[in-house]
């Protein structure tokens, strides 16, 4: 009896061990089936707007849009901080070094001082900025031949123009807006040399009732085609062109940055000038994730597939006047055309 009681023990206790052996596999178990136990990490990257916003339907829009897709394929965890005034840069591009991000980007070449001050600071932290160029060996500095996009789009315009008046709207007079004000004034006149050319700098890029303000006094004066580069503010411009083609009034305006016939309509969206903001956020992003980021500078063009005009031009832009646009992008990609920046 005793012997079978010390066997029933050793069972006993050998089945308490398999048990407990289960019970902790069934803790590490996810619902894939991975164990918890090996959780992939998963890096941090953090975004900083200038102060167009996040929704300013422009290249904001267009980078935190890429991010979305990085964390939707599992790459990353992102975050944004809106910047109401070029006082919150500082404050927000430090508020992601604390917190740990593997790389925090600046939206704009507004950021560019701000960036600058933060990465000198934190040699051990990373950082990437669109449209701006900061000399530091931990920043990625990403910009775009603007100018060669913009010339195609004035070739569009040129083209299409009934009253030869043709119209830039841009928001601060910085360098990357006036390199998109000459290339389209340039592609203006290369297609169309009765053509003329008024150009409008607001000083803002948030502010769409300066906009819409500029768009009118253009419209008024005779304009039919207004190109914009000038973020949110480029809204205003939208929303004039719209109301007067409600009305009976045939006007069109270029887009920027993004195809933003998706968000304003084809009645009124005669093409965009897109630049791959996206493209490059995702590229730079995944560089920190898989350890291969360099920092430097790197110019996006034509031959990059970077800059051009978007595919929906097809709707409202004629075969014939799409022809000439891809006849003078093998000549700007080829160098027989060299596209000027101011």
């Amino acid at each position: 009896m005793k012997k079978l009681f010390n066997l029933s023990l050793v069972m006993v206790l050998a089945l308490s061990v398999v048990l407990a052996g289960c019970g902790k596999n069934e803790e590490k178990a996810t619902e894939g089936g991975a164990p918890t136990g090996e959780t992939k990490t998963v890096a941090k990257v953090g975004m900083v707007t200038d102060v167009g916003g996040v929704n300013d339907k422009s290249f904001n829009e267009s980078a935190w849009e890429a991010l979305q897709a990085l964390k939707a394929a599992g790459g990353a965890d992102v975050q944004y901080l809106q910047s109401k005034s070029p006082d919150n840069y500082i404050p927000n591009l430090n508020k992601f070094v604390k917190d740990g991000y593997a790389l925090t980007w600046g939206i704009g070449f507004d950021l560019g001082d701000a960036v600058k001050v933060v990465a000198d600071k934190n040699p051990d932290a990373k950082f990437a900025i669109v449209d701006g160029v900061v000399d530091a060996p931990n920043v990625q500095s990403v910009t775009f031949a603007e100018q060669e996009g913009s010339f195609l789009v004035g070739v569009v315009a040129a083209s299409m123009t009934k009253t030869n008046k043709i119209g830039f709207v841009g928001g601060s007079k910085i360098p990357v807006i006036t390199r998109f004000a000459a290339g389209f004034e340039a592609g203006v006149k290369a297609a169309n040399p009765d053509a003329k050319v008024t150009i409008n700098y607001t000083g803002a890029f948030d502010k769409p009732d300066q906009g819409k303000a500029a768009a009118a006094t253009m419209y008024n004066d005779g304009v039919d085609i207004i190109f914009h580069a000038a973020g949110a503010t480029g809204t205003g411009v939208f929303n004039e062109a719209t109301a007067r083609v409600k009305a009976g009034q045939k006007v069109w305006v270029i887009g920027v940055d993004k195809d933003q016939s998706i968000e304003f309509g084809d009645e009124v969206t005669l093409t965009s000038m897109v630049k791959r903001v996206d493209e490059a956020v995702k590229k730079v992003s995944q560089e920190v994730i898989d350890g291969t980021f360099k920092g430097g500078l790197v110019t996006l063009s034509l031959k990059d597939n970077a800059v051009g005009i978007a595919d929906t031009s097809t709707k409202n832009v004629p075969a014939d006047v799409l022809a000439k646009v891809e006849d003078y992008k093998a000549k700007i990609i080829s160098g027989e055309i060299t596209v000027p920046q101011e």
